[in-house]
Order: C-alpha cells, then structure tokens, then sequence
C-alpha cells in the first residue's frame, strides 16, 4: 500500500509517498480502506518539529480519517466487513477521566496515522461514522468534533439558555457553535473577519464580535450579555487570548483550553479565577464514550460539519502548507479516493 510519511523533523518539505507492507490484522484488530482523512493544527506542528513532544520517525501523519472495514483479524465483535468506521485519536481511552488516556498510544504520533491507503484499528479504537454524513464530512469528526462534545458536554454539562463563547472559526470553534446550538444555548463568536461573523451566524450562532475592529474584545461581550459574561468559553488563543476570555467569565464559568494559535507566552492573574469562581481546564480531545454520544447528537439533529477546502490525499504537504497559513473557516480535509 501506499502511505506518506514524515522522514524528518523540521519541515513540510520532509513529506515522502512510500510503499509500504500492506497490513495484516491481528487479534481484536480491523484493517480499514481510507477513504478520507482531515488535518488539525498538532499535523502542521508535528511536521515542523515545533510540537511538545518528540516522536519517532518516520511517521504518518494525521489523526482523523474514515474507512470501510477491508479486513477483521481474530475475536473481532464490535465490527465486520463493509462497516464504515472513524478512528479514535486516544486508542485506549475508552470512558471515564483524562487518567485512562495513554499518552503512547495517540493515533497520528506516536502510533502511524491516517494519512495512508490502508489503516490498523484496535476494535475498540473506532467508532461508527454517522450514517447521513459523507466520507469528507466523517473524516472531520475525531479531533475537533469530540474536542468541542467533551469541552461542552462531558466535562461541561451544558444546559439551555446557557451563553456559549468561542473564540475564531476554526474546526473546534464551528463544531461548538452547532452543537451548542441544538443544546439550546446563546451562542457568541469572535473573528477578525465580518463575513465568517456572518458565516457563523448561518450555522447558529447568535452574535459575533470583530476582535480586528475591538481590540478589547471582551468589553463587547460583555455588553453584549448585559455583562453577565459567558458560561462556557472554548479559548483556542492561548496566554495572549485568555486574560480576555477570562474577563468574559461569568462567575462560576468554564473556560475550556484547547489550543495556543496565538503563541504561548503571556500571563494571567491568578486572582481573576479566584474572584469568579472560574473553572479553567484542559481538554485533550475526549474518549470514545464522547465521540459515540456526539455521533448521535450529529444524527439526530442532522449536523453537517463545516469543511473549507478538499485536497486530493497525496497532495498532504500543500494541504498543510495551507491549514498553516490560510485561516480556514471549518476543517481541511483529504480525499483518499482520488
């Protein structure tokens, strides 16, 4: 088969296509047919050797995909030939806290990723793709969808007419935006751009601030609550982001940490937290429980992820080269079927 693999740090330029063995599945493992794969932000750091930790090379990238179940190996139960399936990003974080996630065993570093003809699933690290959903759109959903369910949902236990903040229009942030949505929350978005405020208004949020436009982005939303504040935050900036998410709080809020977009120096004071009574929280992706009960909440209510561009999967280095530097409004995603 053929798979393309990251052979050196430092670089995009360091992607290689390869042959490689095609792969047998053994004991309570299934081999699946890619057919689609998408990128996170984590791809782009990986391949330029920029992320927190170090994995041995080489390497093949990415942690979201869908396929069909090609090939089940021995005592397989959860699944058969012809399923469609999506891969979990934490292969052994099956329920429960963050303390059963095993951190060797993340798909798309340090164990191979997505970004092959052929793929090896632990039964137990795949989940049923939504029926309604295409191959694209199911390729999405592993990493920013279950991002967004476990901030929201799990850990946050979300309840209407909560106020929902999310920060920017990337995969995480839209996901939340919808979901949020159909959980009956006020939903509020922040963009440099008025057209993907607007954009993201289509999808269900109900205000949108122009952080370009108000430097002190909080004040706005603020005012817009009748300053209040927000319940749930999904701070995707990073230290720059979060003293202003964290003015936004309401008393007793969540700010949800996911991502450092805006680089990782900064500093907060301590005793903001302390005067609102704020949770403030990692959320490293979430565990198959979460990623079934936010394919049925995508079911139920018919969701469709939002995607800003298609590549053709051998066309990954450009793919990233533009997640990187493009400012997507949704997810960018490779077609393995071409």
């Amino acid at each position: 088969m053929r798979a393309i693999e990251l052979q050196a740090p430092g670089g995009i330029e360091n992607l290689k296509l390869v042959e490689r063995p095609m792969p047998v599945p053994g004991r309570q493992e299934i081999l699946i047919k890619v057919k689609a794969s998408a990128l996170n932000y984590r791809d782009v750091e990986i391949a330029r050797g920029s992320y927190h930790t170090k994995f041995d090379l080489p390497l093949v990238l990415l942690s979201d995909g869908v396929g069909e179940v090609a090939a089940v190996g021995a005592e397989v139960s959860r699944f058969k030939a012809g399923d469609r399936v999506c891969g979990t990003f934490w292969q052994r974080w099956v329920a429960g806290s963050f303390v059963m996630a095993e951190a060797s065993y993340q798909r798309g570093g340090p164990i191979d990723g997505m970004l092959s003809e052929y793929a090896l699933l632990d039964e137990q690290a795949a989940v049923l793709a939504p029926a309604h959903l295409s191959d694209l759109e199911a390729a999405t959903l592993a990493c920013a969808g279950v991002t967004a369910w476990h901030a929201l949902f799990t850990e946050g236990k979300l309840r209407p007419g909560e106020t929902v903040l999310t920060l920017g229009t990337g995969g995480v942030s839209l996901f939340a935006v919808q979901l949020a949505r159909t959980a009956g929350a006020r939903v509020i978005v922040t963009s440099s751009s008025d057209e993907k405020l607007a954009r993201a208004k289509e999808l269900g949020a109900h205000e949108g601030v122009n952080y370009r436009d108000n430097p002190d982005w909080a004040e706005a939303v603020l005012a817009l609550t009748d300053g209040r504040g927000a319940d749930h935050i999904i701070e995707v900036g990073g230290p720059q982001s979060f003293a202003q998410s964290l003015k936004t709080a309401a008393r007793g809020a969540q700010i949800n940490v996911i991502g450092y977009l805006g680089g990782s120096d900064g500093s907060i004071n301590p005793l903001n937290i302390f005067r609102r009574q704020v949770t403030a929280r990692g959320i490293p992706v979430g565990s198959r429980q979460s990623f079934e009960a936010m394919n049925r909440a995508i079911a139920v209510n018919g969701l469709r992820p939002v995607i800003d561009k298609v590549f053709a999967w051998y066309e990954a280095a450009s793919a990233l080269r533009y997640l990187e530097h493009g400012s997507p409004f949704g997810k960018v995603v490779l077609d393995h079927m071409r």
